[in-house]
């Protein structure tokens, strides 16, 4: 699951033009959180999958959708 919430995260932010120091301004979230968020090393609560989600102006439920990695 952490892998799957990194890549739509990663997903998300290139495809809004956002860089991950835009998005901890945005956020509130350090650029070393987000990062190890895209690594798939963080283990996000529901709250920072929303908090993240608002930052990047999309459903909360995008940064959980399956995609043709997950396994």
């Amino acid at each position: 699951m952490r892998k799957l919430v990194g890549r739509n995260f990663a997903r998300l932010r290139r495809e809004k033009g956002v860089t991950q120091e835009d998005l901890a301004v945005r956020s509130g979230f350090s650029q070393q959180y987000l990062s190890g968020l895209e690594h798939g090393k963080r283990n996000p609560t529901i709250v920072t999958l929303y908090l993240l989600a608002q930052a990047l102006d999309v459903d909360h439920v995008d940064l959980v959708r399956s995609d043709s990695q997950d396994s």
